[in-house]
């Protein structure tokens, strides 16, 4: 079993593959990543391997965006010190999501459950559902996940609170994120885009994009545009097209229709 993992840091990354090797000594270990650049450029380089084990938060950025980067097809194992993520992580190719610090055990189970899925060639394709994600977040103690309420922002001397729900996108430009008021008004935050994305209610609030995250009803038109993507009017308007990118594009139809 070839296997790629990824995981800023290193002495964790070692202690993994030492685990690994002690629970199969078959398993070969092709490459050690500690970022989301260096993941992509090898995963394009050559190719997938049998399994990747993922930390989440990495180096420059959280992993998921690697799944935006490139096209990714084979299992990955999340690894990770946050339980926040897992609804997230299963909704990529994640066959199991294993919390910080990995025990053997937890592992040779997690490895159990990949060779059931995924060694034979008549195996069932693993497909999770919303029932799924339910029981996840209950064991996990998220199902009332604490989402963003307020926000505070700074302009000039003034610092003022914002209601979330008073928000009806926000963007990045030059490596700034912004939101946009309903009323029109934009300010600078200091989030990026992934920590907003995460802690914003996804009944409210999708990203359809590397540089947006929008209000469902911040949507004032919508049309088809090239490779099944959708281009959103917004309002108010914003001086930057928003258009939903075409791996976010079905997730963002089914968002749409409450799905």
């Amino acid at each position: 079993m070839n296997v790629l993992i990824i995981e800023d840091e290193s002495a964790t990354a070692r202690r993994l593959q030492k685990l690994l090797i002690e629970i199969d000594p078959a398993i070969q270990v092709l490459a050690i990543h500690e970022s989301i650049a260096q993941t992509v450029a090898w995963l394009v380089a050559y190719g997938e391997p049998d399994l990747m084990f993922m930390d989440i938060n990495l180096s420059d950025g959280l992993s998921f965006e690697v799944f935006e980067e490139t096209e990714v097809n084979c299992p990955v194992i999340f690894t990770t010190a946050y339980d926040q993520y897992a609804i997230q992580a299963f909704k990529v190719n994640s066959i199991d999501y294993l919390l910080k610090p990995v025990n053997k055990e937890s592992l040779e189970e997690s490895l159990r459950k990949y060779r059931k899925l995924h060694l034979s060639e008549s195996g069932p394709k693993l497909e999770i559902t919303k029932l799924d994600i339910a029981k996840l977040a209950l064991a996990l103690g998220i199902q009332k996940p604490d989402f963003m309420k307020r926000l505070v922002v700074r302009y000039g001397e003034v610092i003022k609170a914002i209601e979330v729900k008073d928000v009806a996108y926000f963007y990045s430009d030059e490596k700034i994120v912004f939101m946009a008021l309903k009323e029109g008004k934009h300010y600078p935050v200091d989030f990026t885009l992934d920590h907003l994305e995460q802690r914003l209610d996804p009944e409210l609030f999708f990203r359809i994009n590397r540089k947006f995250v929008i209000s469902y009803h911040a949507i004032s038109k919508m049309i088809s545009y090239s490779k099944s993507r959708i281009k959103i009017t917004l309002d108010p308007p914003c001086e930057h097209e928003a258009i939903s990118s075409t791996e976010r594009s079905g997730e963002f139809k089914e968002w749409l229709a409450g799905k």
